[in-house]
Order: structure tokens, then C-alpha cells, then sequence
């Protein structure tokens, strides 16, 4: 249970600003997370960490000399944001480049890559990591696709001291990439935990039961078994990793991490950790710089899980280098690189209004209108969007999207009172819908929008063409970023019939007000034709039985907000005349 917190709306900030005032000596705080306190020295590679919150020590608590340069933290167990990563990151970077990496979640692989691309964009030279260690959310001929769990602190330090040597920006990539292919992890859960806010936990296990694999979001596991006893369970967990063992992993040495998940505590770790060091020796290894204790959590769940790291002599070297970071403290590290100054960090997020054509601020007055009916449509079908998305998913679209659209909204006034273009209140819009609403259809819904206001631009009247490029563009971005495939069931479906009708009927000199229609009604079409489909991506697809025959909310909301901004472009129209 959470006790202290009733409203969980500023829960992650207040919980930030609080680590920071009790951890002052080592980092500092940023827009979206945390820094180091000391600036990265020239020459070393940033790296740069981050996921949901909810898992402390991951990630804020992992911010220091010998592990990361800096943290992005988004909303609970959401990912952070793309500006939020951004942020994080051009303040960690130096000259050498930033790695970016995090657990394999969609939604952090999404806006991680989007940040990659703004970063280099700028010209900041940066690569993205995805952690893989979790043996339960994949096959094995299919470790890509798995999930990082506790096994991200492996790579992490393995990062940390390649970047701490000097490697170039791929080096540094290319040994966490070793460690990840050497780091290998299985967990249980014997109860689940409730969010900042909420009445009722945010899964179950009955009574005397034991959740398999389950994930530390509460994703669904492979099996559920009976309470096994504590020498049970570590025959178990051993037993899993050792068939596991990776390819060409040939010394005895490994690195050991028995980690809690939240309500399992110390004594009762050590208990466990007792059978399995037994186990793990018996079967021939030398166990290096065991770690017991509270690593990778989530809130209160009643779980654990086991890491195996197997080592050779560049793994050990980066399992035992000292750290000093607010969660984690191995050895003694000095303090390197100049002190940071907090007016500085403040002053590089301004926001600052860039040039614009009187033609571009007379158009945003339209942009502001369209989000306005957006939000107004989302606001009034955001609870129906939330009991579709219950059906196979965890209910959360409509808020949401809610959430996104009022942000997106005040972001798009303040932009046009500022005398910004279309282009830039579009792209603010973005920024502030991924920002605040989190997770994946908020990323998607924050590229679309910033590609689509990157095309159009500040110089220029908006015209048809540059519409219709612009939601090409964006469809493009997120098919490149998502990742996701026409007949996949998500907001795709919908979103490429109503890219390409809209390109056809402007290049046929549709106007724009009757091509938006014509567009907005095959992607409607195609929104609702999504019911046949089994979704092939995302938490659904573990779920396919349950959403077959109910059409993908995602599909389904981006057809709804089309179709809004058709009614606003007619009345615009209409005003006018």
C-alpha cells in the first residue's frame, strides 16, 4: 500500500525534488530527472539511464561517479518522455556523445529513439541500448524481444567504466552490448503492489499461489505454481539461469544479484540467497561481488528475482569498479569533473520564441483551434476509450489521451500568446502531450504532432501540401520509431489509410477541407476494421483472444480526433465566409 500519498498527480516530482535535497553532494536536478552534480568531463562518453518510476534505486538512485551520468524518470512505471530524455541528456553530455539505455519496453524504446534522433539532429552523437536479461518474456532464439529487468544494473556498469576509460561512443555501445548478452535473469511475484493514488493493488496472485515471470509492471508471467519453500524457490531460480548459460560464457566466474522487488526484505533475502550461493557453487561457479538486496524494485510487490552476470576478465573488471551513487556504494571513487551550477542547468531549458512569418502567427490562431477541438473531443470520449482499452490492455488510453490533450492545449496557448508560428505551436503541442501523458500513445501522439509542425514551419502560410507532407512525415516517424506494421492492431491502422486518402485527394487539388473529410472517413473505415485483427504488438498481444472482435483503441481515438479536426476545419470555413 502506498500511505502517504493521496494524490498521485505530482507524486513523481515531489518524490524527484526530494531525492535531490537529500542527496545534494551527488546530483543535481534537470527537467525529466537528474544529473550528476559534477559536469562530464571532455573526452568521456554520457551515459544516460532511465524508465518509469516506481523501481527505486532504478534509475534516479544509480546517478553517480562509476554508474550514470544522469536519470530520466517518467510518470509511474510509464516511460519517460522523448523531452524529458532529451533534456537529461544534453545536460549530461560533454563532447564525446551520450548512450542512452533502458529496460526493452515499448514505450521506452519509442521515446528513447526519438530523443536519439532530436540529440543528433543537434549535432550530438548518440546510440540507444535496450536491456534484454529477462529469461521469462521470450525465447531464447528470440532474446531481442525480452524485457530488462534487474539485469539493467550489469549493463549499466559495464557502460559506466568503458565510459570512464575513454572508449569512443560505439566502444561503450558495443561492451554493454557484451554484458547484455552475458547477463541473464528469472523472477516470481507472490503478490502485486498499488500505485500513488489507487484503492486496489494493481494485480493478484491467490492466496498461497506464486506468479512465474511475472514482470515488474505486473506483465503477465509464463505459469503460476504453488508457494514452493525458500530452498524450493532457489533450486528453481537457479535451475532456470543454468540452463540458460550463453554461448561462449566458458570461465566459472559469475556475477550474483538476488534482488527484492519491494515487500521481501533482507532477512528473508539472505534466507534465500543461502541455497541459492550453495546451488550456484555446487554447480562448479566462483560467485564474484554477490549483491543481496533492494536493486530493481516495484513499489511493494511481493517478489524476487535472480541475475546471473558471467563474467571474463573485462566483466569483472566492470562488475567490481567502485561507484558512488545514492543507492549504490562499491569501493571509494573520488569526485571528478567541475561542480554544476543550477542556474545554468535552469536557463538551458528556456523556452524561446523563435522567428516567425506574420502569415505563420495568423495561422497558428487556426492550429490553436484544431487542438482545441481535439481536446475537447478526447475529454468527452475519454472514458469509453478507457473501458475498449480494459478489454485486452490495462485501461489507461482515455486518461491518457486526456491527459495529453489538455497539455497539448496549454502548451499551444502559451505558444500562440508568445507569437509563435504554426509549426512551433504544433511542435510545443507535441512536446507537451508526450510530456505529460506518457507511455506509448503519448509518444505517438507527441512525434506526430512535432513532425507534422516540423514540415509545415514558421515561414510560410499553411497550404494543402505541406499538410498532407506533414502527415505523411508523421506516419513515417512512427511506423521508423514504433515499430509497428499495417495489421498489427494499433493507432497505425488507422492512421496510414487517412495519410495516404489525404496525400491522393490533395494531389488530385482537393482542398484541404474535403480531402481532411475524405481522409477522416477511411481512416474511421479502417479503425473500426481493426476488430477482425489479433494485435501483434504491445501488452494486447498477450491478450489476442480477449480483443478479437472489439476494434484497437488506438486506431479507434485517432479516427475520432480526425474526424474532430474536419468539423473544425468546416467551421473555420464558415467563419471566414
Amino acid at each position: 500500500m502506498t500511505y502517504l500519498v493521496n494524490q498521485p498527480a505530482d507524486f513523481v516530482d515531489e518524490s524527484i525534488d526530494g531525492f535531490v535535497a537529500a542527496n545534494r553532494a551527488l546530483v543535481r536536478r534537470v527537467p525529466g530527472g537528474v544529473v550528476r552534480a559534477t559536469r562530464t568531463p571532455p573526452g568521456q562518453v554520457a551515459v544516460v539511464i532511465g524508465g518509469g518510476s516506481g523501481h527505486y534505486p532504478a534509475f534516479a538512485g544509480l546517478v553517480g561517479q562509476g554508474l550514470a551520468h544522469g536519470a530520466a524518470m517518467g510518470n509511474v512505471f510509464a516511460s519517460p518522455s522523448a523531452q524529458q530524455i532529451y533534456a537529461v541528456a544534453k545536460a549530461a553530455a560533454s563532447d564525446s556523445g551520450v548512450l542512452l539505455s533502458f529496460g526493452n519496453y515499448a514505450g521506452d524504446v519509442l521515446n528513447f529513439g526519438i530523443a536519439e534522433e532530436r540529440l543528433k539532429a543537434e549535432g550530438i552523437a548518440c546510440r540507444c541500448f535496450a536491456v534484454t536479461d529477462d529469461i521469462c518474456s521470450g525465447p531464447a532464439d528470440k532474446a531481442s524481444e525480452r524485457r530488462g529487468i534487474a539485469g539493467d544494473l550489469t549493463v549499466f556498469r559495464a557502460a559506466a567504466l568503458a565510459a570512464a576509460e575513454g572508449k569512443s561512443l560505439d566502444e561503450v555501445y558495443q561492451f554493454a552490448s557484451h554484458a547484455n548478452d552475458r547477463t541473464r535473469s528469472f523472477g516470481v511475484a507472490f503478490s502485486g503492489c498499488t500505485l500513488p493514488g489507487a484503492k486496489q493493488p494493481l494485480f493478484t496472485v491467490p492466496e498461497g499461489r506464486m506468479g512465474v515471470g511475472m514482470g515488474i509492471h505486473g506483465e503477465q508471467g509464463i505459469e503460476e505454481v504453488d508457494m514452493p519453500s525458500a530452498s524450493d524457490l532457489a533450486d528453481m531460480l537457479v535451475d532456470r539461469l543454468l540452463d540458460e548459460r550463453p554461448d561462449g560464457a566458458a570461465s566459472p566466474r559469475v556475477g550474483v544479484m538476488l534482488n527484492g522487488l519491494g515487500s521481501v526484505k533482507y532477512e528473508e533475502l539472505f534466507v534465500l540467497y543461502k541455497r541459492v550461493s550453495e546451488r550456484l557453487e555446487a554447480a562448479g561457479l566462483t560467485l564474484v561481488q554477490p549483491e543481496v538486496g533492494e536493486l530493481v524494485t516495484s513499489f511493494e510487490m511481493a517478489g524476487v528475482s535472480l541475475t546471473l552476470f558471467w563474467l571474463d576478465e573485462a566483466l569483472e573488471k566492470a562488475w567490481t569498479a567502485p561507484a558512488t551513487t545514492p543507492a549504490y556504494c562499491r569501493g571509494g571513487v573520488a569526485l571528478e569533473g567541475e561542480p554544476r551550477d543550477d542556474a545554468d542547468l535552469a536557463a538551458a531549458h528556456e523556452e524561446e520564441t523563435p522567428p516567425a512569418s506574420a502569415d505563420s502567427r495568423s495561422d497558428a490562431a487556426g492550429m490553436l483551434a484544431v487542438i482545441e477541438a481535439i481536446q475537447a473531443r478526447i475529454e468527452a470520449e475519454a472514458e469509453g476509450l478507457g473501458q475498449l482499452d480494459a478489454i485486452s490492455g490495462d485501461g489507461d488510453h482515455g486518461i491518457g489521451m486526456d491527459t495529453g490533450a489538455r497539455a497539448a492545449l496549454a502548451a499551444a496557448r502559451r505558444a500562440v500568446e508568445k507569437g509563435c508560428g504554426a509549426g512551433t505551436v504544433l511542435m510545443r503541442a507535441g512536446d507537451a502531450w508526450a510530456n505529460e501523458a506518457g507511455g506509448t500513445s503519448g509518444a505517438l501522439w507527441g512525434l506526430g504532432l512535432r513532425s507534422m509542425g516540423a514540415r509545415i514551419g514558421d515561414d510560410d502560410s499553411v497550404a494543402a501540401p505541406a499538410v498532407a507532407a506533414g502527415v505523411a512525415d508523421a506516419t513515417d516517424a512512427i511506423m521508423r520509431l514504433g515499430g509497428a506494421e499495417m495489421g498489427d492492431k494499433t493507432m497505425l491502422d488507422s492512421m496510414k489509410p487517412f495519410a495516404d486518402t489525404l496525400a491522393d485527394e490533395v494531389q488530385s487539388g482537393t482542398h484541404l477541407r474535403a480531402a481532411w473529410r475524405r481522409a477522416a472517413e477511411a481512416s474511421q473505415h479502417a479503425a473500426e476494421a481493426t476488430a477482425d485483427l489479433a494485435p501483434k504488438k504491445g501488452r494486447a498481444k498477450n491478450h489476442s483472444d480477449k480483443s478479437v472482435g472489439h476494434p484497437d483503441p488506438g486506431a479507434i481515438s485517432f479516427a475520432m480526433i480526425v474526424a474532430a479536426v474536419a468539423d473544425t476545419l468546416e467551421s473555420l470555413h464558415e467563419d471566414a465566409a
